[in-house]
């Protein structure tokens, strides 16, 4: 875990690697169980995106094909 500011003896989870491969539901649920006040926003892999540091923003970055793309 990582700190940030954090006071002695607590430590602020910034960064969520168990959550890669779940649902973006599933990801949400223990981001906030972990940061309640998370201002969550799913994004495109490879949008464009603010470099504005924001403490509360926790992006979750999507992108994989899931089913075979078919025409009809």
């Amino acid at each position: 875990m990582s700190s940030s500011g954090a006071a002695v003896g607590e430590c602020k989870k910034t960064s969520w690697p168990e959550v890669v491969g779940l649902t973006i539901k599933e990801a949400k649920e223990i981001i906030l169980k972990d940061k309640p006040e998370a201002d969550i926003v799913v994004v495109p892999v490879g949008s464009a995106v603010t470099e504005d540091f924001r403490p509360n923003r926790v992006r979750i970055f999507v992108g994989t094909v899931v089913e075979t793309p078919h025409v009809g």
